[in-house]
């Protein structure tokens, strides 16, 4: 490893305060390149980068090696490493529309899982949950039982450390009571496994997966969607998803435009008269 690089690393774990996870992943992008071509980030030609970044067929693959290298040599000029500034555009990305579950395709699964065990009466209540509150799987499984107050959901291990308190359905409140009153262990986090330990990500997928098909996050693109179809603000939905930018909220436009569309098309006088 250079030492511009290992200066570079220093400064994003100390100076810049990242996480672990994220400086693991600059160190993984930045030194596999120095370790392919044998030289220093800081001594390569701009077209020998590009054409090693090329052989990246995968846009987003190849956007985070992009970004990681940008905040590298923009690290540099500022501690003068190079006397140039070097920043590579981002490939473009089509934005693909968040898959979605509707309340009729959940319901269903929820009638497939047998509640006479209390690891079926886990599974209905998490999978309620999920869809009652958007949470993130991470922000769902690292609840305690006094994260819920009557209504309202406390969610204190939220991305980025910002806690947020959102309305959750009684009827979701229902099911992690009755699954509460029935599980083996007595534990201050909710979601538990069969030996009584805090249910993993990969046991929640492995729910999900079984009684849905799809990821615990398509629970929370379904909750949005569901607000979105029912009318709800963008900035509402924001609030309550605990995006930072609405930007990120930003992708549940097409729901309202959709909504409008059939809205104009049922209401509207003109729609269906003939020229």
């Amino acid at each position: 490893m250079s030492k511009e690089l290992e200066a570079f690393l220093e400064y994003i774990q100390i100076t810049k305060a990242l996480s672990k996870k994220s400086v693991e992943a600059y160190s993984s992008d930045l030194q596999q390149i120095e370790d392919t071509l044998g030289i220093s980030l800081v001594a390569l030609d701009s077209q020998t980068l590009l054409e090693h970044l090329s052989s990246y067929t995968n846009k987003r693959t190849l956007n985070r090696k992009l970004s990681s290298v940008n905040a590298f040599f923009s690290f540099c000029h500022k501690q003068h490493f190079s006397e140039e500034t070097t920043k590579f555009r981002l490939s473009k990305i089509p934005k693909l529309l968040p898959k979605f579950l509707s309340y009729g395709e959940i319901q269903q699964a929820l009638k497939m899982i047998d509640t006479s065990t209390w690891i079926g009466q886990r599974d209905y209540a998490l999978i309620m949950f999920l869809y009652a509150t958007g949470a993130r799987i991470s922000e769902a499984l690292a609840l305690q039982r006094d994260d819920i107050d009557g209504e309202w959901l406390h969610i204190r291990h939220a991305k980025g450390d910002k806690e947020r308190i959102v309305p959750i359905a009684q009827v979701a409140i229902k099911a992690i009571e009755i699954y509460l009153q029935n599980v083996k262990y007595e534990k201050e986090h909710i979601w538990q496994n069969y030996k009584g330990g805090v249910l993993s990500r990969i046991s929640a997928y492995k729910i999900t997966q079984k009684y849905l098909g799809v990821s615990p996050h398509v629970l929370r693109h379904s909750y949005a969607t569901a607000l979105i179809s029912g009318g709800a603000d963008l900035r509402v939905v924001q609030e309550l998803l605990g995006h930072s930018s609405l930007i990120t909220t930003q992708i549940y436009t097409h729901i309202q435009k959709q909504n409008l569309k059939e809205t104009l098309h049922a209401c509207h006088p003109l729609q269906g008269e003939e020229i």
